[in-house]
C-alpha cells in the first residue's frame, strides 16, 4: 500500500457523497445490502457520467480518496461504514478496464482493519437481536393462532363431532348384547321348527355369520380411524379443552396486539 495521493475533490462529486453517507448515517444502516440498495435507488452511478476524457486516474482517486476521508474518520460507526461501502460501491462499479486500484496509507489501513473489526461485532450484534426478535414474534403468532383456533372451532359441529364417541352414541355395547340374544333366539326357532315345518326358504337366515352388532362395531372403528387421519392431517387436538369465559378477553387482545 502508498500514501493516498493529495487530491482536490471536486465540489460536486463530494456533495454527492456526503449526502449519500449522510443518508446510510442517518438510517442506523450497517450492512453493504443496505449501501446497494441505496445506491441503486439512486442510480448513484450517475456521478460517472461526469467522467473526464482525460485524467481518468486521478478523476477515479478523487472519488476513492472522499469516500475513504468518511471510512477513517471519528464519526459514528454507521458513517465510517458508508464511506466503506461507498468505495467498494464505486470500485465495483467503475466504467474502466482494468479497473483503477484503490490506495491507502498505512494509517488509513490500521483505521480499516478497526472499522472491520468494529463492523463485525454491530453487524452480529444486530442478527442476534433479529434472530431473538424474529423467534418471539413466532412465538407470539403461533399463539395467537392456536388461541384463535381453538375459540373459533370451540362452537362449531365439526368440534362436536370430533369429541363424539360413536360407540356410546349408538349404545354399542347394548346393541351387540342384543345383536347376540337375537341371533342364539333365532336359531333356537329355526332348529325346533325343523322336524314339523319346511325350513328350507328361510334356513340361510340363521347361516347369516356376522351380527348386526359387529357390523355397526366395524362402522365405529372406521369412524375412529378416519377422525384421527383427519386430525392428524389438520394438527386439530380433539381433547375436550375448555376455554373460560374471562379468556375471551385475552384472546380479543391478542388478536388485536
Amino acid at each position: 500500500m502508498i500514501s493516498t495521493p493529495l487530491i482536490s475533490w471536486p465540489k460536486p462529486f463530494k456533495l454527492d457523497i456526503d449526502e449519500l453517507v449522510d443518508e446510510f448515517n442517518e438510517g442506523n444502516h450497517t450492512t453493504l445490502a443496505d449501501m446497494k440498495k441505496m445506491w441503486m435507488a439512486k442510480k448513484f452511478s450517475y456521478i460517472y457520467e461526469a467522467k473526464p476524457i482525460s485524467n481518468e486516474a486521478i478523476f477515479m482517486q478523487s472519488l476513492y480518496s472522499y469516500s475513504i476521508s468518511h471510512m477513517v474518520s471519528i464519526g459514528a460507526p454507521s458513517r465510517r461504514l458508508g464511506g466503506l461501502y461507498c468505495l467498494y460501491c464505486l470500485y465495483e462499479t467503475q466504467p474502466y478496464k482494468p479497473a483503477f486500484k484503490i490506495y491507502l496509507s498505512l494509517c488509513e489501513l490500521k483505521r480499516l482493519k478497526i472499522l472491520v473489526i468494529d463492523a463485525k461485532k454491530i453487524v452480529d450484534r444486530v442478527d442476534g437481536y433479529e434472530s431473538q426478535r424474529v423467534d418471539e414474534i413466532m412465538k407470539l403468532e403461533n399463539k395467537r393462532i392456536q388461541i384463535a383456533y381453538d375459540k373459533l372451532l370451540g362452537n362449531t359441529l365439526i368440534e362436536d363431532y370430533l369429541h363424539m364417541d360413536l360407540g356410546t352414541e349408538l349404545e354399542l355395547s347394548t346393541l351387540k348384547k342384543m345383536s347376540k340374544e337375537y341371533a342364539a333366539a333365532k336359531e333356537l326357532a329355526i332348529s325346533e321348527a325343523m322336524g314339523t315345518v319346511d325350513i328350507k326358504d328361510v334356513k340361510h337366515i340363521a347361516e347369516e355369520k356376522k351380527l348386526v352388532g359387529d357390523m355397526v362395531d366395524d362402522i365405529v372403528k372406521d369412524w375412529n380411524a378416519q377422525k384421527e387421519s383427519f386430525c392428524q392431517q389438520t394438527g386439530i387436538n380433539t381433547r375436550n379443552d375448555v376455554m373460560a369465559v374471562d379468556e375471551f378477553y385475552e384472546l380479543e387482545h391478542l388478536l388485536n396486539e
